[in-house]
């Protein structure tokens, strides 16, 4: 069977991999929900410059890149919809970062300032 005959007959199997795996792709709609999501995660972020709380200030911002991450990584590049191997790849490259910049904190005594 030649590529001509495959195009022909609808067979995407032998495309390379850049088919259609079956899954529906999220509307409009959800992506512009993620969108103001983020937005809004970020204003947060901002108004922590702003707004004085305390010692609690890095594991909130920790926790708010986190979540952004994880919504980058699963609607707009579609993690979602991937092989679970690809998010334990994500996911273990977002705690080792994590874990380099605390140890980068405490190595410049971030944590005790005064």
């Amino acid at each position: 069977m030649s590529t001509t005959d495959i195009a022909q007959s609808g067979d995407t199997s032998h495309d390379g991999g850049h088919g259609d795996e079956g899954h529906e792709h999220p509307s409009d709609a959800k992506y512009i929900q993620i969108a103001a999501i983020l937005g809004v995660l970020t204003a947060l972020e901002v108004s922590t410059y702003f707004v004085n709380i305390g010692p609690v200030l890095i594991p909130t911002l920790m926790v708010m890149m986190g979540v952004k991450f994880f919504l980058v990584a699963a609607w707009f590049m579609h993690l979602r919809f991937d092989s679970s191997l690809f998010t334990k790849f994500f996911v273990g490259g977002l705690v080792l970062a994590t874990g380099v910049y605390m140890i980068a904190l405490t190595a410049f005594e971030f944590w005790t300032k005064g």
